[in-house]
């Protein structure tokens, strides 16, 4: 997924409700007033007791993340994914299949072994980027390179020839390993200020080096290994300590590895001092050909208006630098676990409630997309989409994605919410719809009240966003059992609602060109493809 959408959250719309204890408060009118504790439901009394007194998550989280570990899109690790979602519903006494949306070339993981072997011995922490090609399990050992500063294409092309048989170094070193808000605690104001100048000039140089090659940064891959070069190097740095963002190889032939921050420094400051450092690289990596891709969806049938749906989203896939725990373990698990709640305690709802399970959320919402346009039944009768997918923190802040009666029915189901869960979340209604960033906009496109429950920070977008640290130990627990409840609590009233709510959407205001705003369009899903 793309960064949670609450980092750009602007009050900037119709209304503004914040849930304090104890209070609502309308800002768009200037009230406050007080609100009664009200007497609370006996259904959700036995969410809360059963979330709380038989919580399923950190079982869930280890068969996820420690057994199947990540879930990239094509790869062994998401087939198993999708089986075990599959038999985890159904020992819940919870109808689930498995819907083909699409194939995707297979790519299985093998060993990354580097190690610098000149001019001294030092093992080099790195890893293969996804789909990366492979060294056939050969050790193939040679010197790395950096990309020169030359003037212009021409002069690239003349370099060219000089990367036959290296291993060449594409991205900028970056001048300090350090967060900038280990910087601003311990720096003096003069020496933050230069490390940053520093920085923002060599952003600069490097971003002029790269144009002066006449090509994007993702084609110089490619144009390198047909060059004869033996291996891409990378290293994307997250601006947090260890932390690389791992995402897909742009090579074809030869492999792509990113480094860490400090291995990627060392290499980089030998090469440009004329040490000539050589690294030996082990991969055996397996290219699987054309593999299905799967939404895995689970079903608590209505009694009274079967098809009728509340959907709880998630997307099952992830990157694979970590093991995928809050991009979207975390979400992945709380919905199991709202759903196994409610069959335990509700397990007749007047309406029937779908898990989606959404596969290739992370090359552009495909399993939901694809859901979306194969499901019109469904989509029609939608009375609502709550979506899980940025981190492990509690939910903060919730839009009304353009809905203009989302204040109303929102505002009834928040209620029924004990204040405990509810008193931090900050909502906007109506709001607008998002054009990106996770599943809930896919139905939002459709014309399906859909709704993002975007989580505290907990450092996700420099820490674990995908990033080699996106992993178990990150997970808080106590966090995602109060999604879990406040989740289960909206579903259950959503479900129970006497009729389908009202979808009008607001009036879009203008866009910076004065035109008026329009509706996000419903977009095409990619059903197959490599890489990105």
């Amino acid at each position: 997924m793309k960064l949670p959408e609450f980092t750009q959250f602007k009050v900037k719309h119709i209304a503004l409700i914040t849930l304090t204890a104890g209070l609502w408060m309308n800002t768009a009118h200037g009230q406050r007033f007080q609100r009664p504790e009200p007497k609370l439901d006996p259904m959700v009394e036995k969410i809360i007791a059963e979330a709380k007194g038989n919580s399923q998550l950190e079982n869930l989280a280890f068969e996820l993340l420690d057994v199947v570990g990540p879930r990239l899109v094509g790869t062994p690790g998401m087939t198993k994914a999708n089986e075990w979602a599959l038999k985890t519903f159904e020992k819940w006494g919870i109808p689930a299949k498995n819907q083909q949306f699409g194939e995707w070339h297979g790519w299985e993981r093998g060993i990354s072994h580097i190690d610098m072997t000149h001019p001294r011995t030092k093992s080099i922490a790195g890893t293969q980027l996804a789909w990366s090609p492979t060294t056939k399990g050969k050790a193939i050992e040679a010197e790395v390179i950096t990309l020169p500063e030359i003037k212009d294409s021409l002069g690239f092309r003349q370099w060219l020839p000089n990367v036959k048989g290296k291993y060449v170094m594409i991205s900028m070193p970056q001048p300090t390993g350090r967060p900038d808000a280990n910087w601003k605690e311990y720096a003096t104001p003069e020496s933050l200020a230069k490390m940053q100048s520093n920085r923002d000039s060599l952003n600069r140089a490097w971003a002029s080096r790269i144009r002066a090659t006449g090509l994007s940064p993702n084609s110089i891959p490619s144009v390198l290994e047909d060059a004869g070069a033996v291996g891409i190097l990378t290293s994307y740095w997250s601006m947090e300590f260890g932390a690389n963002k791992i995402f897909g190889a742009r090579s074809h032939k030869v492999p792509s590895l990113d480094i860490s921050l400090e291995d990627y420094g060392i290499l980089y400051r030998l090469a440009e001092k004329g040490y000539a450092p050589k690294i030996k690289v082990e991969t055996s990596s397996k290219h699987l050909g054309n593999v299905p891709s799967f939404n895995t969806i689970a079903e608590i049938k209505g009694s009274q208006f079967p098809n009728e749906y509340v959907i709880l989203s998630a997307h099952l896939d992830s990157w694979e630098g970590g093991s995928g725990a809050t991009d979207n373990g975390t979400g992945t698990i709380a919905m199991m676990e709202v759903a196994r709640v409610l069959k335990q305690v509700l397990p007749n709802p007047k309406r029937t409630i779908l898990i989606g399970l959404w596969g290739s959320e992370e090359q552009g919402l495909n399993g939901s997309r694809s859901f979306v346009l194969d499901n019109p039944d469904v989509i029609e009768k939608t009375q609502a989409v709550f979506n899980l997918d940025n981190g492990t923190g509690r939910v903060a802040n919730i839009s009304g994605s353009g809905f203009v009666h989302a204040y109303d029915f929102m505002g009834r189901w928040l209620s029924a919410v004990p204040r405990e869960y509810t008193k931090d979340i900050k909502t906007d209604f109506p709001g607008s719809p998002g054009s990106g960033g996770s599943d809930h906009v896919s139905f939002v496109a459709a014309g399906v009240p859909g709704f993002m429950l975007s989580s505290l920070s907990w450092d996700y977008g420099s820490a674990t966003w995908h990033t080699n640290l996106d992993t178990y130990d990150k997970l808080v627990f106590d966090d995602l059992l109060h999604n879990v409840i406040l989740t289960a609590v909206l579903t259950y009233k959503a479900s129970e609602e006497p009729q389908l709510v009202n979808r009008e959407k607001r009036l879009l205001p203008a866009g910076p060109d004065g035109n008026p705003g329009t509706w996000p369009a419903i977009r095409q899903p990619r059903r197959s493809g490599v890489g990105y």
